[in-house]
């Protein structure tokens, strides 16, 4: 299936109104751009404010798939912004379900590789002003993902992506973020996610204390 960009957006943390005005430091009001450089860090006047939990290496592209738009304006009935997520880029036919941890995608002249779901934050509900977004996300597995950049180049707005290679151990998004969030007794599901060896190293980090524990406690 064809993949098409349908939103392009990049932008640095500032500050966002919610609430009763509240304020808070974000760089989740992304806007649409024409063209940015992507480099292995992200992309040149992309940022976040909370380095701890966002951004870095294996964290440098944030990818939202486009069907899960019309899903949650359905379900919650109004229509969201664009990239209100604080996704990069967000594409159709790159559901969760299809991509796979390790997968390497052409995305205009650099190349990058999905390494980890995405963990949603309460930015996302602060942003949508919808308290039951992110737990829904959680609930299903549509949260999006995450990519390293193993080639540093331009993407345009209306750049192609294609995939380049799939990895030979198709081990998906939606499968980890069912084990991340649904499975915490899962040995064997950690197992199999551990042994892509292209996995985030904090996911990996993660997953290999949650192993040892439940093998001590066997």
């Amino acid at each position: 299936m064809m993949i098409e960009l349908k939103n392009f957006s990049i932008g640095l943390p500032k500050k966002m109104k919610y609430g009763n005005d509240l304020e808070v430091s974000t760089a989740i009001c992304k806007e649409k751009v024409d063209e940015a450089f992507l480099t292995k860090d992200g992309f040149i006047g992309d940022g976040v404010a909370d380095l701890k939990h966002h951004g870095g290496p294996d964290r440098a592209v944030c990818v939202y798939p486009y069907e899960h738009y019309k899903l949650w304006e359905r379900e919650f009935g109004h229509v969201l912004s664009e990239s209100a997520f604080g996704e990069n880029i967000t594409v159709t036919n790159m559901l969760e379900t299809y991509v796979h941890i390790g997968d390497i995608y052409q995305l205009g002249d650099a190349v990058i590789q999905i390494t980890q779901g995405r963990v949603p934050c309460s930015t996302i509900t602060k942003r949508t002003n919808n308290p039951l977004i992110m737990k829904r996300m959680v609930e299903t597995g549509f949260t999006g993902y995450l990519c390293r950049v193993l080639k540093e180049g331009k993407v345009y707005k209306d750049s192609e992506i294609r995939l380049i290679k799939k990895h030979p151990k198709q081990v998906s998004v939606l499968f980890g973020n069912e084990l991340y969030f649904h499975r915490p007794k899962d040995i064997d599901g950690i197992k199999t996610m551990l042994e892509v060896e292209e996995l985030a190293e904090e996911w990996k980090e993660y997953l290999t204390k949650r192993f040892n524990k439940l093998v001590s406690l066997n």
